[in-house]
């Protein structure tokens, strides 16, 4: 499911921000309300994504978040060939916006 910035800058709180870090430094931007998550996407439709969280992270500073995360799913195990794993690799760490803008 994908919201438009625009909408999400309506909600109170919203449960969970998460900045999912995808490859070399980009990004996109999540959120879970309810208990569902929903890609953020920009006035046109296309999801945010930037090469600088910093920037990400401004455009999102209005968005009042219960928990900012910041999530990397790894696929190391599968490059090395080994077993395969029921639960997926992935680590996510507390993230704070320090106002670095």
């Amino acid at each position: 499911m994908s919201m438009s910035i625009t909408k999400l800058k309506k909600y109170f709180v919203i449960d969970k921000l998460i900045f999912h870090s995808i490859d070399l430094s980009l990004y996109m931007v999540s959120a879970i309300i309810d208990g569902e998550e929903h890609y953020i996407t920009d006035s046109k439709g296309a999801f945010l994504k930037s090469h600088n969280l910093i920037e990400l992270q401004k455009l999102l500073c209005e968005v009042s978040a219960t928990e900012t995360v910041l999530r990397h799913s790894s696929s190391y195990d599968e490059m090395i060939g080994g077993p395969d794993k029921t639960d997926p690799n992935t680590l996510e760490v507390p993230l704070g916006d320090n106002r670095l803008y």
